[in-house]
């Protein structure tokens, strides 16, 4: 029998999975999860992308110690969901428009990982879940030195008012 079109996919981050049922999941992950929506709910859009960027690279984490483990269906899980925040969430998020060629050139580099990351998940090839993670570390560090600047700026402003 089919499993229902909504559990065939894994959600495309951490935070956006429903609360489980007691039986399914410690309690400890009940509080986890609760406390990541309670960070998306106050976020900023700078603080959501580094939301998005964390859960890429916890997936491929996760998946990259399920290959190890030789448990191929929670490799798949993390894959997926390294592929949908990739494609949903960071991808969608570009303005190709206003974004200039920052953001086209970053459109073409998220069609480059999710096609390796799909690639990954089909031949359970940790290296090509290596280069991603390569590609992607200098996003992740950028924008870690936007979030920098920004606060700078804001005591600075704050100070100067």
């Amino acid at each position: 029998m089919p499993k229902p079109r909504s559990e065939m996919y894994a959600p495309a981050s951490p935070f956006s999975r429903p609360i489980p049922s007691a039986g399914s999941r410690s309690l400890s992950g009940v509080y986890r999860q609760v406390g990541v929506e309670t960070s998306v709910s106050g976020a900023t859009p700078h603080e959501l992308v580094k939301l998005l960027l964390n859960g890429y690279f916890d997936a491929l984490a996760e998946a990259k110690g399920a290959l190890a483990a030789g448990s191929i269906e929670i490799k798949g899980r993390a894959l997926s969901r390294a592929i949908r925040i990739v494609e949903e969430g960071l991808k969608c998020s570009l303005d190709t428009t206003m974004g200039g060629e920052v953001a086209q050139n970053l459109n073409m580099l998220y069609g480059y990982i999710s096609l390796r990351l799909t690639h990954a998940n089909l031949k359970n090839d940790v290296a090509a879940i290596d280069e991603c993670v390569q590609l992607m570390t200098p996003i992740r560090e950028a924008w870690q030195g936007i979030a920098s600047q920004a606060n700078t700026a804001q005591i600075h402003k704050e100070v100067v008012a």
